[in-house]
């Protein structure tokens, strides 16, 4: 099965496609990037402009993969996106938990309710709890007196979404599936274990950085900061007085967040700001680190707050993985193992993928991602039926069998 995924970003817009054979047997046929000029925070800044843009990005992979693509699956953002937690449950009087039942709970909870102006990006279960047992897999066969279902839901705002839409949808494309770009990342980051032992992935990327949270092989949390590893190049035009250009290039040879007491003594040669482009002035690579550090401690301070707010800075959450492009700061992994006291460590797409090595980086994971993305896993596959005003629902692996009797 083909499949194909887009990733609008804040400094590239890549896609990918790739003959999707499993979770384990994905095959890349074609992945291309172009420069991001017309996106900053999901705002479109010339729509024109952009579809011209992605329409040649397409282009581009269809020729490369020799596929004509009539779907695409498209990861969107997290910024100014609001997390919901809810649930629903009945009381059976000792019955056998049947697939009825669920269907009964589903119906009744939040899962249909709908705002006019927010799109509904994610909407899963989480957890089944039978009289007080908490269960991450339906506990069909049970008997027992009550049953709750905890679910996850992640809205955006309208808006965005139809931008964006509205560019595929002017291609003559199909969108097959909305993915929030912090699950897209850690599809593509995360190992199996990593995902059922409960791990926070951070992707740090140009404009924004972004959190996923897995426990017990689902995702439970997602959201994004609009901070990244610009915002430090930024910092350090400004802190030194210098380029843009030189900044990312002093960040990307030169910038670490370990201290090292050779720091001081190390000199480092820049352009300065001025009409002579061989005006040149020296300073210390602690003086760089000086910069880089409090902006990185700003951005792990956000993230650690929304963690913190969700309630998940008690959980047992003992791994983090780093991916996206800021990730490849020096002495990045030893600096997360100090502040979340975690085990960490940095992530290229998954080796089970075949990728030419020049994607094989941290900052394609969430492209890569797109295509990885099963909707049976992530999402309740249902069919409404309105029979009396009344809603049923058919989710794939749960109802099948009862839908062929209601």
């Amino acid at each position: 099965m083909i499949k194909a995924g887009l990733d609008f970003g804040n400094s590239k817009i890549s896609c990918v496609v790739a003959d999707y054979k499993n979770s384990t047997n994905i095959d890349i046929l074609s992945l291309a990037s172009i420069p991001s000029t017309n996106i900053k925070k999901n705002i479109i800044l010339n729509y024109d402009n952009l579809f011209d843009q992605v329409n040649n990005l397409i282009l581009e992979t269809e020729k490369q993969s020799q596929t004509k693509l009539n779907s695409i699956n498209l990861n969107f953002s997290l910024i100014d996106s609001l997390s919901y937690y809810y649930n629903s449950n009945i009381n059976i009087k000792n019955e056998k938990l049947s697939e009825l039942h669920l269907k009964k709970i589903i119906n009744e909870s939040e899962y249909f309710n709908t705002d006019p102006d927010k799109f509904e990006l994610f909407n899963n279960i989480i957890s089944y709890v039978v009289d007080n047992n908490q269960y991450y897999s339906a506990p069909l066969g049970n008997y027992s007196d009550n049953i709750k279902i905890n679910f996850y839901k992640i809205y955006t705002k309208k808006k965005y979404i139809e931008n964006f839409s509205n560019i595929i949808k002017n291609l003559k494309l199909n969108i097959e599936n909305y993915i929030p770009s912090p699950l897209s990342s850690s599809l593509a980051a995360l190992t199996k274990d990593e995902k059922e032992l409960g791990t926070i992935c951070i992707d740090l990327g140009h404009s924004s950085s972004s959190l996923a949270i897995f426990e017990n092989n689902k995702f439970v949390y997602g959201d994004s900061i609009g901070i990244g590893s610009h915002n430090v190049t930024l910092d350090i035009a400004r802190g030194v007085s210098t380029t843009i250009s030189s900044a990312e290039r002093l960040k990307t040879l030169y910038g670490s967040l370990i201290s090292s007491p050779s720091d001081d003594h190390e000199i480092i040669e820049i352009p300065i700001i001025s009409g002579d482009k061989n005006t040149f002035k020296q300073i210390t690579r602690s003086t760089l680190n000086s910069i880089i550090k409090p902006r990185i401690e700003e951005t792990l301070e956000m993230l650690w707050q929304k963690i913190k707010d969700n309630k998940f800075d008690n959980k047992k959450l003992n791994n983090v993985v780093i991916t996206g492009g800021g990730s490849q700061l020096d002495n990045i992994e030893k600096y997360f193992e100090t502040i979340f006291a975690s085990s960490t460590r940095i992530a290229n797409p998954l080796d089970k993928l075949n990728l030419n090595k020049n994607y094989n980086k941290p900052n394609f994971c969430d492209v890569i991602g797109s295509i990885m993305y099963d909707p049976n896993l992530y999402k309740l596959n249902f069919n409404q039926k309105n029979s009396n005003s009344e809603k049923k629902l058919g989710i794939s692996g749960f109802f099948t069998w009862l839908d062929q009797y209601i």
